[in-house]
């Protein structure tokens, strides 16, 4: 069982920067690939960025490429999202997600960034 838990969001001007975090505990955080997904009011949960288990691969929403980073500290079991140049359209709950093949996800929480105009 993996628990998941977000911090890092706020309430930021548009142009303005965030970091979020997700701490991960009770698995073996280095087998997992990680996602960070949001969810505006009203919208359906949408994908944000992923990165792989070792975290030589990532890939990222079209929405936010060149202005968010995924990393991972595995020593840590913490992956982070650095959000630059923040948009009023890139409010919403932020949740992490941890998956791997063949067995189930898990999800934290959520963290909710909210980016004034």
């Amino acid at each position: 069982q993996v628990q998941l838990v977000e911090s890092g969001g706020g309430l930021v001007q548009a142009g303005g920067s965030l970091r979020l975090s997700c701490a991960a505990s009770g698995g073996t955080f280095g087998v997992y690939a990680m996602g960070w997904f949001r969810q505006a009011s009203g919208k359906e949960r949408e994908f944000v960025a992923a990165i792989s288990w070792s975290g030589g691969s990532t890939s990222y929403a079209d929405s936010v490429k060149g202005r968010f980073t995924i990393s991972r500290d595995n020593a840590k079991n913490t992956v982070y999202l650095q959000m630059n140049s923040l948009k009023p359209e890139d409010t919403g709950v932020y949740y992490c997600k941890a998956q791997r093949v063949g067995a189930r996800d898990y999800w934290g929480q959520g963290t909710q960034v909210t980016v004034s105009s």
